[in-house]
């Protein structure tokens, strides 16, 4: 298997592609295979920080973590984070690079297009096998031009291709007749078939379905996966934040009663991962708002980060949130910002480096008298000791008239203010805090678990997904394509290109 590849593509963001990347290569390291994954190009504001002080998708880590490796850019060499509808910051190779727009983009594709061949070669030839995401989907052929992770990618690399579906959201055989229909023969020579992805129900119904599927295309699906309630953490696209109103799935509480989170649901929102430690607490149940009146029945608030803190700032002003949310704390009730939702809860923000309408200096909620200003270099940490996370900001607090809290931010009262993200994945950090909290918000009754543990319930998540794959794919099918590449199949049509011709 030396130098074998794969791409794994989706119909849709959040069709589930991340998480068959990470189960593969948790499966083949399994199998004594030496595997590493990639994703040349992801738009994501849910990043982490590599030990060497890069930056990267955070579902590339969560991969790497699947193959027993360390985080590195070399496993996402480009990442681009939105901070407006048309305009993103450029991570290449891990460090910032400019902003770009997506009218502009076109002039950027040699340069990274060259990117993306040296890192996936040199991942090829050091590993036994290469799993690669693709990023939305394939079918986007409004930006073919510019693409550096779906077909672009495979073609420049000659990787077959197989297709993931999110069968739970309905018409995925249209989904994956239509993906390879509209593609160009070229792209579609390697389009290898199929994988259903998220199945509830009895499969019998669903493989007369697939076998016109494969008559109609002529590709195979090698699997149907089930859906799986347990596979939830390391949630990459915004799709998923705002489709579910709960985060993961709650568990009765240990004691008498429950505790309720509020995580603030903003436009912008990045690393709206760092939420799901406490969604792992039997009796802690954490929901998404985006209401003032949503904040009314509950005992924490948590205002996460954001690659758009001025502007989201306004959003929460807008919908009435920041008074609910001062209101909250003004009640000795805790209030918890990280990153952004950290900076917004400062007495003042001065940014000229991501507001995108200029220079901005505004009043924060003042819940925290400490003042943030934007820097024009963004500080990249990893932490390991004694508390694990890391830190992705370009705001430096300049002032600040409060205690130090347990030296990862500050802390008036209740109101608690971070910029390290995954501080809460730090099992004893958590508890102690969650008891505090429950103890400020009056719920006495709340105990915390005493065996939590977060970081193993990730790798418990990558087993199950590893477990999915070996018992639903057919693992023999895959492993021919990456040994052999695509095989040859049938250039499908509708009609419909040639229609437009005439």
């Amino acid at each position: 298997m030396s130098g074998g590849a794969l791409l794994v593509a989706g119909t849709t963001s959040d069709a589930g592609k991340s998480m068959v990347v990470a189960g593969l290569c948790r499966l083949l390291v399994r199998k004594g295979i030496r595997v590493a994954p990639f994703k040349a190009q992801n738009m994501s504001n849910n990043s982490m920080v590599t030990a060497d002080g890069g930056e990267i998708g955070r579902a590339q880590a969560m991969q790497a973590r699947a193959a027993g490796l360390a985080p590195s850019v070399r496993f996402n060499p480009i990442l681009l984070k939105p901070g407006s509808d048309r305009s993103s910051q450029l991570v290449v190779r891990g460090v910032v690079a400019g902003t770009v727009r997506a009218a502009d983009y076109m002039q950027h594709r040699a340069h990274l297009s060259a990117v993306v061949a040296d890192e996936l070669a040199g991942l090829r030839a050091e590993f036994d096998v290469v799993v690669c995401e693709g990023a939305g989907s394939p079918a986007e052929i409004n930006l073919r031009a510019t693409d550096l992770a779906n077909m672009g990618l495979a073609r420049a690399a000659d990787l077959p291709v197989i297709v993931v579906g999110d069968i739970d959201r309905g018409g995925l055989l249209a989904h994956l007749f239509g993906t390879v229909a509209v593609l160009e023969p070229a792209d579609q020579a390697l389009i290898a078939g199929f994988v259903v992805n998220k199945f509830r129900g009895d499969p019998a119904l669903l493989a007369p379905g697939l076998e016109q599927l494969e008559a109609l295309t002529g590709r195979p699906t090698y699997g149907v996966v089930p859906y799986a309630d347990e596979l939830w953490l390391d949630t990459e696209d915004s799709v998923s934040v705002l489709a579910n109103r709960v985060v993961g799935v709650p568990r009765p509480p240990i004691g008498e009663q429950w505790l309720r989170v509020a995580a603030v649901r903003l436009p912008r929102i990045s690393n709206s991962t760092d939420i799901e430690a406490l969604a792992c607490e039997p009796g802690v149940l954490v929901r998404w708002v985006e209401d003032a009146a949503e904040l009314s029945d509950v005992d924490i608030v948590v205002i996460p980060g954001t690659k758009a803190t001025v502007s989201d700032l306004g959003w929460l002003r807008d919908r009435g949130l920041d008074a609910g949310i001062v209101a909250h704390a003004e009640a000795g009730k805790p209030v918890l910002g990280i990153c952004g939702g950290f900076q917004m809860m400062c007495r003042q923000i001065e940014d000229a480096v991501e507001h995108g309408a200029g220079p901005a200096r505004v009043a924060g909620l003042a819940m925290l008298d400490a003042d943030i200003e934007f820097a024009p270099a963004k500080t990249l940490c990893h932490w390991e000791t004694p508390l694990s996370g890391y830190e992705i900001h370009h705001g430096q607090v300049r002032r600040s008239a409060e205690s130090d809290w347990s030296g990862v931010g500050l802390v008036r009262g209740s109101s608690f203010g971070t910029h390290w993200h995954g501080l809460l994945d730090n099992n004893g950090f958590r508890r102690d805090w969650l008891t505090a909290a429950a103890a400020a918000a009056g719920r006495a009754g709340f105990v915390v678990a005493p065996d939590t543990d977060v970081p193993r319930r990730r790798d418990t998540q990558l087993d199950a997904m590893a477990d999915l794959l070996a018992a639903h794919l057919d693992m023999a099918a895959i492993s021919g394509l990456i040994d052999n590449g695509a095989p040859s199949r049938p250039t499908v049509t509708t009609g419909l290109l040639g229609s437009l011709d005439q």
